[in-house]
């Protein structure tokens, strides 16, 4: 009786991966971005800005209930996105343009998912010891002091998780506010929810997954080919300087020492060429020149390359400078992209009016004839006060024949609109019977809203329909 073939898996078991400790000028690096970048997530939500009577006086606010967005002095309204989608657009090109220059650099130092993946592995290590002691405490049989070990190591993980998803929320509401809510237990079901939920992914992914969102669920590594060329300066293994390796007469400088593997925190072997899981955070550069340094041989073994250089290098030759990878085509145009999108977003926000008019004509009926032969249109008008006091608008019209305005419910052509809100008036412009607008078609007009106390004025088009209008 002859049994089946198995089918052969398609997955393998991940190897964990724990990397030894190293120094060095790109892990002072790292060190550095990982705490500066951290103390802006959780510093941030506690800055104060104060914005007048009334208003939120946090710094960087996502204020959902009001639909405004606050960052320090400005402020960003719903209809006032595209200021947003220029922010998103920008990030996008400099993260070509740095994936341009130096490969997947931004992976390496900046990524959230790197960053908390390091604070984690520091605590790991601060509490199981480096990397020998953390593979023989992974192979070693459950004990009590493995137990103790573990749960010490799970129970910091949960609090930095913790810490995480609830800085989180501080940017959605006034921090210190649902600071006393959360303590109190009296803080909204969507608060404990996401900070549920993003504990929950960070005690995950950072403790766990780690190098294996890298690798498998992140979609850049795949999409950053596209933005590498043959000048792009990235971390490699310069080969015709190590092989053979070994330490014997007629070795190369490479002694195999596998140094470069142990502090990789996706767990690569750079010395295997350019691979999709190497996140370019130069830790293999550090681990190899304090190696070299011990065996007297030259730094630069493993070091940042471009491809178009190799030729030169591995016949001895100088190799062109730092500045003339970076000063290539492809750099400028997203530096130009990038600069341009800037600057229109400063334009735009220093150009900004503290009013928005917007008029809607009624069309049914297109107009009113009254008793006296007077046409009337009407009109809903909403004016948006951004200022954060009470402001009084004169309402006017530009026309090339006379039209009167009036405001239905108000004795004159002033409006006062609250701080911060949005005021609908139905508003009627008239067209004597004698005046070219009551017997034309559909003509062009212009509606304004100027500020009695201030230089804020809007203006906006719209049509004024007569007796032949159809």
């Amino acid at each position: 009786m002859t049994t089946p073939l198995e089918t052969p898996s398609l997955y393998a078991p991940r190897e964990p991966i724990f990397p030894k400790r190293v120094s060095g000028q790109f892990r002072r690096l790292k060190w550095a971005a990982m705490a500066v970048l951290l103390a802006i997530y959780y510093v941030t939500p506690w800055l104060r800005w104060d914005r007048g009577p009334a208003m939120p006086d946090q710094a960087v606010l996502v204020d959902m209930a009001n639909r405004r967005f606050f960052f320090f002095w400005i402020e960003i309204w719903p209809h006032e996105f595209y200021f947003v989608a220029g922010l998103l657009v920008m990030a996008g090109l400099g993260l070509f343009l740095f994936t341009s220059a130096l490969g997947r650099v931004w992976c390496g130092y900046a990524c959230p998912q790197t960053v908390w993946t390091d604070l984690f592995i520091l605590v790991e290590r601060w509490i199981e010891g480096d990397r020998n002691a953390r593979i023989r405490l992974h192979r070693a049989p459950w004990s009590l002091s493995k137990a103790r070990l573990r749960i010490t190591k799970w129970t910091a993980w949960l609090l930095i998780a913790l810490a995480t998803g609830g800085a989180w929320v501080f940017y959605f509401t006034d921090a210190p506010t649902l600071a006393r809510d959360l303590l109190a237990g009296q803080a909204h079901p969507v608060a404990w929810a996401t900070i549920a939920i993003l504990t929950a992914t960070t005690f995950v992914f950072g403790g766990f997954a780690r190098e294996q969102i890298c690798i498998y669920a992140c979609p850049w590594p795949r999409i950053q080919a596209a933005m590498m060329d043959e000048d792009t300066l990235t971390v490699a293994y310069r080969d015709w300087r190590g092989e053979p390796r070994g330490k014997g007469a007629g070795a190369g400088d490479c002694i195999d020492c596998m140094a470069c593997v142990n502090v990789c925190p996706t767990g690569i072997d750079i010395r295997d060429g350019q691979q999709l899981a190497c996140i370019t955070c130069a830790l293999c550069i550090d681990a190899c020149d304090a190696m070299m340094d011990r065996t007297g041989r030259l730094r630069g073994l493993i070091g940042y390359l471009a491809l178009s250089d190799e030729t030169a290098e591995r016949a001895g030759q100088p190799v062109r400078s730092v500045w003339r990878h970076l000063l290539r085509p492809r750099m400028a145009v997203y530096t130009v992209l990038w600069s341009g999108i800037g600057v229109l977003l400063i334009v735009g926000l220093a150009l900004r009016s503290q009013v928005d008019l917007n008029v809607t004509p009624v069309r049914n009926p297109l107009y009113v004839t009254l008793s006296d032969g007077t046409i009337r249109n009407a009109y809903e008008l909403r004016l948006r006060n951004k200022q954060h006091h009470d402001v009084t608008y004169q309402l006017g019209i530009e026309s090339g024949a006379p039209l009167s305005i009036a405001i239905e419910g108000e004795p004159a052509t002033h409006i006062t609109v609250p701080p911060d809100q949005t005021l609908t008036r139905r508003v009627y412009l008239s067209a004597d019977l004698r005046s070219p607008l009551a017997s034309a078609g559909s003509e062009p007009v212009t509606l304004t809203a100027r500020d009695l106390d201030g230089p804020a004025a809007a203006r906006i088009r719209t049509v004024f329909h007569g007796r032949d209008a159809r």
